[in-house]
């Protein structure tokens, strides 16, 4: 069996027999939520419904239909001893051949849930920025990077969008509400700016900055000098990260502003966190 980790698209261009395996209904404690999905091949799956026994099962099934040897339209499957399993809950799967009908049908599903996707804008695309794309780009986001600097964009991978502007903070304004901002440019003063623009609104999810706590002081100051309302001042994360883990490093500042992004998309969804 092999885990291959190419694109769904390229999975079903090289994969002409699949069904798609999806997760209708779970009860109690389940390893992934109801509309979850994956595919099966004769010989090879993409994407999981959570691994274990739960997911042998429906891989078995799966390949039952696709050899017309049997096979269920749907499994109702508890995740206890009966299948050495410990969750306690029940997954509900159900198994579709994907014709024609059922890949358009799926390719609509995956534009609808593109569309819905959190969006993340980065400002700034130099070593931490590049480094959060990086880590942003493995979870279920829409990632922006917005540079003034086109050499920095240019060594951005190719699964995060683009933004060439000499004006950052120009692009505050049209971002949709319930995004999250992150400000790491390579100058404070264009960072305060972009800063000062995304506090005015009320409207997002999270609004995070890197640097220190003297840099929040000056931060703090220059909005008081601005008017800025302390409220306001106060949604403002700096430095993003924490100061849980004193590692510096891109890598794991970018890990760290991950964890915080993802609870504040949670929270903003009125989910407990």
């Amino acid at each position: 069996m092999n885990f291959l980790q190419d694109s769904l698209e390229g999975f079903l261009a090289r994969e002409h027999r699949v069904v798609i395996v999806d997760v209708t209904a779970t009860k109690g404690s389940a390893p992934r939520d109801e509309g979850t999905f994956m595919l099966v091949a004769p010989t090879e799956i993409h994407g999981t419904i959570g691994g274990g026994q739960l997911e042998h099962t429906a891989i078995e099934n799966a390949r039952k239909m696709l050899a017309d040897a049997g096979g269920e339209a749907k499994l109702d499957i508890p995740l206890g001893p009966e299948i050495g399993e410990c969750c306690g809950g029940r997954v509900e799967l159900a198994f579709t051949v994907a014709d024609e009908a059922a890949r358009k049908a799926l390719d609509a599903r995956l534009t609808q849930e593109e569309r819905q996707k959190p969006q993340v804008w980065v400002f700034g695309g130099g070593h931490v920025g590049r480094a959060l794309a990086e880590a942003l780009t493995l979870l279920p986001l829409k990632v922006f990077v917005v540079e003034a600097r086109e050499s920095e964009l240019d060594q951005l991978t190719s699964e995060v969008h683009h933004r060439l502007n000499a004006m950052p903070e120009s692009l505050i304004a049209d971002i949709p509400p319930g995004s999250a901002v992150v400000i790491v440019t390579h100058d404070h003063a264009l960072d305060f700016l972009i800063g000062r623009e995304a506090l005015a609104r009320t409207d997002l999810a999270y609004i995070g900055m890197v640097g220190s706590k003297a840099k929040r002081g000056n931060f703090l100051h220059h909005l008081e000098e601005a008017g800025v309302d302390r409220a306001a001042a106060d949604r403002l994360v700096l430095p993003i990260g924490g100061t849980a883990v004193s590692d510096k490093r891109p890598e794991v500042i970018a890990a760290m502003t991950a964890s915080e992004v993802l609870l504040a998309f949670a929270a903003w969804r009125g989910e407990k966190v």
